[in-house]
């Protein structure tokens, strides 16, 4: 593409790849030019894929992905029933295990040999863009409710800084802390890449961590169907 186009489509750089303002420009004509092709090849190969498909994504990427990913996948293949589970991630690994999902999207603290990367972003804390909570004695922080990775990490970020804290608020969902933050009641520790409007990073507290979002697949889970998922949801992140 970069050929006939004759500018740069990808900016390269050590994290990765990103599109250009040329790509960004191109790629939703591109994506269009080859799910029109893929569909038409399917066609002329003689029918599609048939079965069902269950797929677990939690609900704070279900909102932003799901959209493009069941748009693309179901276009190309109508007669997939597809079966999706949003919930808390630190759930998928036993469903995986238990032969409950075939596919999970979600947030882990260290991905492991049979994860796939799709992202890896900074964990930032963030406060109200209108809120000073850098002068509290007590930094008033939102927190999940759950015992999990992010929880506990957020937790011995502070003590490691020797920020003194008071937990505030507590919800299920990354949608709860990220309105509590929003509403300028608390601080919380979110992801660089979440786009969140009204708030800004406490300079104060730098944090060192990484969350990674990662592909997960049953060992069972190895027909065509899946691998077809699994390519569609690398077109949607992007790898």
């Amino acid at each position: 593409m970069e050929e006939v186009i004759g500018q740069p489509v990808f900016r390269r750089h050590g994290r990765g790849v990103t599109l250009t303002i040329v790509g960004e420009k191109s790629y939703p004509v591109a994506r269009s030019v080859v799910r029109s092709l893929d569909a038409t090849l399917t066609e002329l190969r003689g029918g599609g894929l048939k079965g069902k498909l269950r797929i677990g994504m939690t609900d704070d990427h279900s909102r932003h992905e799901l959209t493009g990913i069941i748009s693309e996948f179901a276009a190309l293949h109508p007669d997939v029933e597809l079966e999706v589970q949003c919930a808390f991630g630190f759930k998928f690994e036993a469903a995986l295990r238990n032969g409950d999902l075939d596919l999970a999207i979600h947030e882990v603290q260290r991905p492991n040999d049979r994860d796939e990367v799709l992202r890896e972003d900074h964990l930032v804390w963030m406060c109200a863009q209108d809120s000073d909570l850098s002068e509290a004695d007590s930094l008033p922080i939102a927190l999940f409710d759950r015992d999990c990775w992010w929880r506990d990490l957020a937790l011995s970020e502070l003590e490691e800084l020797g920020q003194n804290y008071q937990v505030i608020f507590s919800s299920e969902s990354a949608v709860g802390v990220r309105s509590a933050v929003q509403a300028g009641i608390a601080a919380g520790l979110l992801s660089s890449s979440d786009d969140i409007d009204g708030v800004r990073p406490l300079p104060h507290l730098p944090v060192s961590s990484s969350t990674f979002l990662v592909l997960q697949r049953a060992e069972q889970a190895n027909g065509p169907i899946c691998d077809a998922m699994c390519q569609t949801i690398r077109n949607a992140f992007g790898t």
